[in-house]
């Protein structure tokens, strides 16, 4: 008897292979997008406080209230436009189950969903879990910008969903004011539903202004927004994130939520909430990161990668064309096994695995870390 899954021809998510190796050759692991440092100490010690307050049992199906609450505040804080913490807000087992959910809640086979490539690597596979068909914009080096004529010209009668990522991983650039009126445009007066991934809003550089969904709208009035508590706060393994929609959208989503995960990690969750009172726990974010993104990129100044400084996130992509011609994935499994760094080949995320020859470096990480990771770089 032969078994076929639904998705038969998926490989190994390029993360895992990756920091597998970077395990193996005991390599400066700058691969996947998670600090090696500690979190606050503060929030870690609210958690404890809150498991041992006896907050261990199931927590309410969309989470919180608490944590909901505090979540709408921040929203309004961030940008004078708020969600309806009762049924406009789900706190989710981390921004890629949020996803996942939104994207089951609403496609059906045979639905088009239109997906920017490079894209994060959990898009596709659940849109096509659920039967769903990706069209595939692919956004081109140096500065990946979309070009909305292509948008204009891919929506029919059969687009469902159009997914967004902004901050954008892998590349690190953001979409515009002029990106989102762009889309805002596109569909209205559609039935098409918008997804903006927004995990990396803190994490914006040079006086950008994150341009989330919720400010326009119309876009707001079709959108879902995910993000990550674990991606802001530096505790990636707790898993825990949001999702935030109109009611009519939410209604749908907690279906499939309370089937698939029903409620998210209690104690973490109050302390989230309790974090959250202070919001410069996450207003400073940006100039953290920043600090690491310029010590990085000034340490491999004189390297032979070419670059465009990132604009958000804390991933750097690198340009490696003028030194190999090698295909990126070989090279970042050469750059492990002998001069022991890890990183991301950004052809794992393109339409038809397109070779740019560019790199993925994640600088989240210690000032020692980066150092010895850059005085690598610079000695190949």
């Amino acid at each position: 008897m032969q078994h076929i899954s639904k998705l038969p021809n998926l490989e190994t998510t390029i993360f895992s292979v990756m920091s597998g190796l970077a395990h193996k050759h005991n390599a400066i692991n700058l691969s996947q997008g998670f600090p090696d440092f500690k979190g606050d100490q503060k929030l870690i010690d609210l958690v404890s406080h809150y498991m041992n307050a006896g907050h261990n049992y199931y927590a309410p199906m969309p989470g919180v209230m608490k944590l909901r609450e505090a979540i709408a505040k921040k929203f309004d804080t961030l940008y004078s436009s708020t969600y309806n913490p009762v049924n406009e807000i789900t706190v989710t087992a981390g921004a890629t189950q949020a996803i996942y959910t939104a994207i089951t809640a609403f496609i059906r086979p045979n639905d088009e969903v239109i997906v920017f490539r490079p894209a994060y690597d959990s898009y596709i596979p659940s849109i096509e879990l659920n039967g769903g068909k990706a069209i595939s914009i692919q956004l081109y080096k140096p500065d990946y910008q979309v070009n909305w004529n292509d948008v204009k010209a891919a929506i029919n009668k059969r687009t469902k969903m159009i997914i967004i990522n902004t901050p954008h991983n892998p590349s690190g650039t953001v979409f515009t004011k002029e990106d989102m009126l762009q889309l805002e445009q596109l569909t209205k007066g559609t039935n098409i539903i918008v997804l903006s991934d927004e995990v990396y809003e803190h994490i914006i550089f040079d006086d950008e202004k994150h341009q989330s969904a919720c400010l326009f709208p119309d876009l707001k009035s079709r959108s879902f927004i995910t993000a990550s508590f674990g991606k802001t706060f530096h505790n990636t393994g707790w898993k825990t994130g949001y999702c935030c929609a109109p009611k009519e959208l939410m209604d749908e989503f907690v279906k499939v939520h309370q089937f698939n995960v029903f409620s998210v990690n209690h104690p973490i969750q109050l302390a989230l909430a309790n974090y959250l009172e202070t919001p410069s726990h996450y207003l400073e974010l940006s100039e953290l990161f920043q600090g690491k993104r310029d010590l990085f990129l000034n340490l491999i100044k004189d390297s032979k990668f070419k670059f465009n400084p990132s604009k958000g996130t804390y991933f750097q992509a690198l340009d490696y064309s003028n030194m190999t011609n090698e295909y990126d994935y070989d090279l970042a499994i050469r750059l492990t096994k002998e001069h022991g760094i890890a990183s991301i080949p950004i052809s794992v995320f393109n339409h038809d695995k397109l070779d740019e020859k560019m790199l993925r470096f994640c600088f989240a990480k210690t000032d020692d870390t980066l150092k010895r990771g850059a005085e690598i770089l610079c000695s190949i």
